[in-house]
């Protein structure tokens, strides 16, 4: 699903040149699942009824064992029972099992390929089974809503087994004794796709389905069930908000942060004191030729720029053999908690209660390394430097590693983190080498170093409950909410600013003997941060929710995870979930509409509406511009009798609405001509305009609130004229 940016942006441009070949046009309803059925004789009572789904690259099909409130499960239904009988539950493939942070529970999939198996036993003989499969597929940036297809098992009872008899999706047939994914059969000769055949032996189903779909008046359908026909709504004018761009910025945004890193572990007591006994080695081994020594220090920056960047390679190997290893890792529940107690031991090692150090022969080895001279010599002393410095720098790195793995982009935001604090590590060595007189301006190494440290072990502590509240979002332990969150980082920066006042002392302290003018300014930027979290604790009286915090996005809980003041509609917005209702109260209010397709499993539905939705800007064209309509292709509560009708398909056939998710999930294919999750579509206040290009999944907000700017402002020019 539920991954890395610049494969997204590569395989985006690579879809835009194969659909512009293709003629694509802007509208698609996706058919990612091709369904084939077979007969294998078992006795001369049992059989095997194998169904083989065939899953484009990409998508996800979900296992029949799903827990409840996750994904639409895939689930056969076998017509006529009375006449056969069921040999067990059906069986399916090994797949691949995840722990869903979205849904929080392990939820099991397969991709390319399932087959599953059904033995049935009868006496009599059988020319078919038929039943149907319902199913849900997603890929990594929309879902498709359930679907259901018949299939059609075709038996031979003059041979032991019957492997030809296929379904096809499309309804397009392959060899003999196939059938269509209507139920027609055609014995020995092809099926058209309209559901007709060329043998009087076949079955009228597929006859019928289109007698039926004949008799269909589509208007009549739609002005029941939506109060409103697809010729109503006519096509956008503007084009402003069409081209919205992913992730634009965010492995530049990872490279600044490995940067900043690196300055934090230049001014640790492991790095700052190797500064000016480094260049000196340097500039005094060139001699009377200080070009040498340069170049050597130079080459020596780039050395330790190089190490970091090796330490990356390993992730790029295991994305390569699996792009979603890393997904699949980070989601894991387990190792949030792995992390958690990670840092903890990481900031307790910074206090100054124990030293992380790696094995003394490590050492040893490198330092051989470097009697080699020339260009080998002077890589073993990065090398060195990497392994001796770990202490102070082996924190700092892990929350590189773990931010990383946690976030999408996997391992190549994890080299650009890595680059920049090998950058920023390796920068001074050169710079110094090259301008020595700038060593003069640099503090003397002192008490100081270790309270930067000290503050980093605050920090990281800080992180581990970051982690901590992962898993437990994932696993509804109930335990890490906002409230208990927030008091926790209020504490660990409250005793921050105590520190630095110099009220609690660690073991390897200098006594403080008048505070400086540097610690004074930390601690009431500190002291501020403190107040600052405090804040959290306001209510919005709009959304009777907490106030959510900026700087704490994506480290602490959804403000609706709440002891006091749960959430029910996201971000609590006003939302509509019926089309009619919503219509009729952006007339009344004269405000344009926001169509949401979404879905309880969608889970980049959830990501809009927790990591776009909240940013303020987003907020406040939602809250106060737009009439927002939620409409949930996957919901399974039964439709009226009087709306459980039969309608068109898009793609030839009819289908009966059962459910409000049938029914939303129709009127998006019927109207909008595309089945994917998540899809906004703004409207004016009758719903009879689309004002701009739809939009899908867009995790950028300034893309996101260009879309809905631009929305507005042809709603607005629409009114004057």
């Amino acid at each position: 699903m539920k991954n890395n940016q610049i494969k997204r942006r590569i395989k985006a441009l690579f879809l835009f040149f194969t659909l512009l070949m293709a003629g694509y046009t802007q509208a698609q309803v996706l058919e990612p699942v091709k369904w084939a059925t077979s007969v294998k004789k078992v006795s001369n009572t049992d059989y095997e009824l194998i169904t083989t789904a065939t899953i484009d690259k990409g998508w996800h099909l979900y296992s029949q064992h799903v827990p409840e409130d996750g994904p639409i499960p895939t689930t056969f239904t076998y017509n006529n029972r009375e006449d056969f009988s069921l040999k067990g539950k059906t069986i399916e493939g090994e797949g691949h099992t995840i722990d869903d942070p979205i849904f929080g529970m392990r939820i099991k999939f397969f991709e390319n390929k399932a087959v599953f198996k059904q033995m049935v036993s009868f006496k009599d003989d059988y020319k078919t089974i038929e039943g149907h499969v319902e199913f849900m597929v997603c890929d990594d940036t929309r879902c498709l809503p359930p679907t259901e297809v018949d299939l059609v098992f075709a038996f031979n009872n003059d041979s032991p087994t019957s492997n030809d008899s296929s379904v096809s999706n499309n309804g397009s047939t392959t060899n003999d004794n196939s059938t269509t994914n209507d139920g027609s059969i055609s014995n020995g000769n092809s099926t058209s796709n309209d559901g007709s055949t060329s043998n009087d032996s076949s079955t009228s189903k597929g006859e019928a389905s289109n007698l039926n779909a004949n008799e269909i008046d589509n208007n009549a359908v739609n002005q029941q069930l939506y109060g409103i026909s697809a010729g109503d709504i006519k096509k956008p004018d503007k084009t402003c908000g069409e081209e919205l761009s992913q992730n634009r910025d965010s492995l530049w945004t990872i490279f600044g942060l490995g940067f900043l890193g690196g300055l934090l572990a230049l001014l640790t007591p492991c790095v700052f004191p190797m500064i000016p006994l480094t260049v000196s080695f340097f500039t005094k081994k060139g001699g009377h030729d200080k070009g040498s020594g340069v170049s050597k220090a130079l080459l020596y920056g780039f050395f330790i720029f190089a190490v970091y960047i090796l330490l990356s390679v390993p992730f790029h190997l295991l994305d390569s053999v699996n792009p979603d290893i890393l997904n699949e890792i980070s989601t894991n529940v387990w190792l949030n908690v792995a992390f958690f107690a990670i840092f903890l031991f990481f900031a307790f090692s910074f206090f100054g209660y124990y030293e992380l150090t790696l094995p003394s022969s490590w050492t040893n080895k490198t330092t051989q390394g470097e009697n080699v001279g020339g260009i080998i010599g002077i890589f073993f002393m990065a090398l060195t430097l990497a392994i001796v410095s770990f202490s102070c720098t082996g924190p700092i790195l892990g929350s590189l590693l773990a931010g990383s793995l946690t976030a999408d982009g996997g391992a190549w935001q994890l080299t650009a983190g890595m680059a920049g604090f090998g950058v920023s590590l390796g920068l001074p060595f050169a710079l110094f080498a090259m301008f020595p007189n700038m060593m003069n301006a640099l503090p003397k190494s002192g008490g100081w170093l270790n309270t930067t440290k000290v503050v980093l072990g605050f920090l990281e502590l800080a992180l581990a409950f970051k982690f901590l509240s992962n898993a437990d979002l994932v696993q509804h332990w109930g335990i890490l909410k906002i409230e208990p969150f927030l008091i926790i980082w209020i504490l660990i920066f409250a005793g921050l600013a105590l520190y630095i006042f110099g009220v609690i002392k660690f073991p390897h302290d200098s006594p403080i003997k008048k505070l400086s003018f540097s610690r004074i300014t930390g601690g009431v930027l500190v002291a501020a941060f403190t107040i600052y979290l405090v804040s959290g604790f306001r209510v919005n009286k709009e959304t009777n929710t907490f106030t959510p915090l900026t700087l704490l996005s994506g480290l602490a809980p959804p403000v609706g995870y709440s002891f006091l003041y749960p959430n029910d509609c996201p971000n609590n917005l006003v939302c509509f979930k019926d089309l009619k209702t919503g219509i009729a109260y952006a007339k009344k209010v004269n405000k344009p509409i926001m169509l949401d397709f979404t879905g309880y499993a969608c889970v980049n539905c959830r990501k809009m509406e927790e990591h776009v939705w909240s940013a303020k800007k987003i907020d406040n064209y939602l809250r106060n511009d737009y009439v927002l309509i939620s409409l949930y292709v996957d919901d399974k509560k039964a439709l009226p009798a009087d709306e459980q009708v039969l309608v068109n398909r898009i793609n030839g056939g009819t289908r009966k609405l059962e459910n409000y998710g049938h029914k939303w999930a129709n009127f998006q294919t019927q109207f909008f001509q595309i089945n994917s999750q998540p899809y906004y579509v703004l409207l004016n206040s009758d719903g009879t305009q689309i004002l701009n290009q739809p939009a899908d999944y867009t995790p950028d907000e300034d893309d996101y609130a260009e879309f809905l700017k631009c929305g507005l402002e042809v709603f607005k020019e629409s009114k004057k004229k």
